[in-house]
């Protein structure tokens, strides 16, 4: 799928970019397929492991959404960085400005703001590096992202063997997990009653995943969603201190402790490929022995931003 003829902002919120060549590969890949790129991320103006400073990446926001060329705001990468800006942006603008905000990992919490302070969807989805960057795409990844923006209709399908028969609507959010966690109790953590929840980690041992969960749970937030939906989990290491404790005793533990159904197999996490989910859309999930698929409407596209 080619990309759309439209406007991209490249902002660095979190994170700088690991390799210069890479930016400049990707860059030129967006524009080779139609679109025309805005890159508001300076390497010269990197400070510490950050896209600039605090006031600087604040800066590269606004300046994408206040640009009149530009349709979608497309994050460099996760990282970390965008706690630190998080009292300081104006997500009323940020909605005002109509831009399809994309990105996942750390730019989760932007999603989460974004939601929490204005109801505007926003899409957890591919970012510049590595998703355009790599010397090989994947190619899956690319089309969920312009399927998904193209609307309005974006469906999502899964495969599991031990997922629960389940037939549930609600508000798609979620996201990475720790990022969720984080913002427990902030304002930027949205009220969402009756949702569904989706979530991914990395680089964090089941322990961990189960005692975040546990975090959900005792703040009565699983309890007011209507499903959970898993995506990827990896980067973890295992050790003899364990004695059998894994993954899937962890996922048994939760399930039993859970009061909503929790489903896996969800293409989404720090994985090449991976679906693109409208953060905020209105979905419809249906479960079965043979799979799930998520269709998403409700959320604001290109033709309908």
């Amino acid at each position: 799928m080619k990309t759309p003829e439209i406007g991209i902002a490249i902002v660095a919120p979190g994170g700088c970019a690991p390799d210069e060549a890479a930016v400049a590969r990707g860059i030129a890949r967006l524009q080779a397929q139609g679109a025309t790129v805005h890159n508001y991320y300076d390497p010269e103006h990197t400070f510490q492991r950050f896209g600039g400073t605090d006031a600087g990446r604040l800066a590269q926001l606004n300046a994408a959404a206040a640009d009149p060329d530009v349709q979608v705001v497309l994050a460099l990468r996760g990282s970390y960085g965008i706690s630190r800006i998080l009292p300081d942006i104006d997500f009323q603008a940020m909605a005002d400005s109509r831009k399809l905000f994309v990105g996942y990992s750390d730019f989760t919490a932007f999603h989460m703001g974004l939601l929490a302070k204005t109801g505007r969807a926003s899409f957890a989805g591919p970012m510049l590096c590595d998703d355009f960057t790599r010397d090989e795409t994947e190619q899956f990844t690319l089309d969920q992202l312009w399927s998904c923006l193209a609307g309005p209709t974006h469906v999502v399908t899964g495969t599991a063997e031990d997922n629960p028969q389940v037939e549930a609507v609600g508000t798609l959010w979620g996201g990475n997990l720790a990022m969720l966690v984080h913002l427990l109790g902030t304002p930027y953590f949205p009220q969402v009653d009756g949702g569904i929840l989706f979530l991914e980690d990395v680089n964090e041992h089941p322990y961990r995943v189960e005692r975040m969960l546990l975090q959900l749970l005792h703040a009565g937030v699983l309890q007011r969603q209507n499903a959970i939906v898993l995506g990827d989990f990896s980067a973890y290491k295992l050790s003899p201190m364990d004695r059998g404790y894994d993954f899937d005793a962890m996922l048994a533990y939760v399930r039993q402790r859970s009061p909503v159904p929790v489903l896996t197999g969800l293409e989404f996490g720090h994985i090449r490929r991976r679906v693109t989910l409208p953060f905020g859309g209105q979905a419809r999930l249906q479960s079965d022995a043979s799979g799930f698929s998520l269709q998403i409407t409700d959320y604001p596209t290109l033709a309908r931003p």
